[in-house]
């Protein structure tokens, strides 16, 4: 069996060994960088949609105020543009709640999955084997 791991040629090489650390260090940043992106796009979610309702509110004030047609439909569309980066940020904010969720999901498994042999090998005084020494096919 060698050490060589399989990688998508799209992305980086790993600069460091593989650990138990290390990934349960990498999901942790990963989860909080999600949450940090949701909680950023619910935030311009709503600027631009309170930017768009103040748009439609002037250019009714400039109909009322009988203000040149023309530069009353920019308004109108600055406000439509504003309504669709809202729109477009509230999907980027359910993309990375899904990406927080998975990436909390893969975190508990590994913590649950490998947290007790890790703990048992740091604990332990004697040098294991190499990983993949014990693999069976």
């Amino acid at each position: 069996m060698s050490d060589l791991v399989p990688r998508p040629t799209h992305l980086p090489a790993s600069t460091s060994r593989p650990s138990f650390t290390a990934l349960a260090g990498r999901m942790a940043a990963l989860t909080a960088s999600a949450l940090a992106l949701k909680e950023g796009m619910w935030a311009l979610k709503r600027r631009m949609e309170s930017d768009a309702d103040h748009a439609d509110m002037l250019a009714d004030l400039c109909i009322a105020a009988e203000v040149e047609p023309k530069f009353t439909g920019l308004i109108h569309e600055a406000g439509t543009a504003l309504r669709a980066v809202a729109n477009a940020s509230g999907e980027l904010a359910d993309a990375a709640d899904q990406v927080q969720h998975d990436s909390q999901g893969l975190h508990d498994a590994h913590q649950a999955e490998y947290r007790g042999v890790y703990e048992a090998v740091q604990g332990s005084g004697v040098r294991q084997a190499k990983p993949g020494f014990y693999r069976t096919h």
